[in-house]
């Protein structure tokens, strides 16, 4: 089987993580889940690395669930809290940079809000689009979303489920650094390379303090979502509109 996410040393202290389920576009398969796992608990046994820089292939960061998924999730069998690899870059004790340098999809944009530092592709489309599909988000989207990007665009990406460039998003002020997609891998690079610089030990302790209120946050806000997603997730609407959309 082909591998789907490759981990490689780029020098001394950075790695990369690179997702390249190319049958799926990077959407949350079980050997794409399953992989991500096996990568991060591998970084986690290399006291050398100091690092990593998290990315995609070609035009493809990550684009979120399946429509298999999706689709058991409607029929009540499933939760996405089983899903227990979406916490990977922030359960990462050595920082992590999102170098988002093609789409983010739904969760998987989420999934890259888990990093320490996001780097955003000017030309490519970013959406939390969950209520495209007429069930509320999940995956943790309700903080981290408004928490990283501002609640103001937060709230609206989460309820309109639109989709936004890199480039509109960075006239709407958020946080992160957007640059041409060509260049978004040297920029993560050129980060990686000031972080790597420090000291391990003191770079995993000033991650631990600066991530304690999003790991002490989300557990409350995962069983929300829970909730939620038991009052909005299994109308036969959704279930419609999930055969509707992934039939394009």
């Amino acid at each position: 089987m082909e591998q789907v996410v490759k981990l490689t040393e780029l020098e001394a202290g950075i790695v990369q993580v690179t997702m390249e389920d190319k049958d799926s576009r990077n959407t949350f398969t079980k050997e794409l889940m399953s992989a991500l796992i096996t990568v991060f608990a591998e970084i986690r046994r290399h006291p050398g690395y100091k690092v990593v820089i998290l990315t995609g292939y070609e035009n493809y960061f990550c684009c979120g669930g399946t429509k298999e998924e999706l689709i058991r999730i409607h029929q009540s069998d499933a939760k996405f809290n089983e899903l227990n690899f979406f916490t990977c870059p922030l359960e990462c004790e050595i920082p992590v940079i999102s170098a988002m340098q093609g789409h983010g999809i739904g969760g998987g944009f989420v999934f890259g809000l888990y990093a320490d530092f996001a780097i955003l592709g000017r030309e490519n489309v970013y959406t939390t689009n969950f209520m495209k599909y007429g069930f509320t988000p999940g995956l943790g989207a309700t903080l981290m979303v408004p928490l990283k990007l501002g609640e103001v665009l937060g709230n609206e990406m989460l309820h309109s489920a639109k989709n936004y460039r890199g480039e509109e998003l960075k006239e709407r002020g958020i946080p992160f650094k957007v640059v041409p997609k060509a260049q978004v891998m040297s920029e993560a690079m050129a980060l990686a390379r000031e972080l790597a610089e420090k000291p391990r030990l003191s770079l995993v302790t000033l991650k631990k303090h600066l991530t304690a209120h999003i790991r002490e946050k989300l557990p409350i806000a995962i069983e929300q979502e829970l909730h939620m997603h038991e009052i909005t997730f299994h109308q036969p609407e959704v279930g419609e509109r999930i055969e509707t959309s992934f039939g394009k």
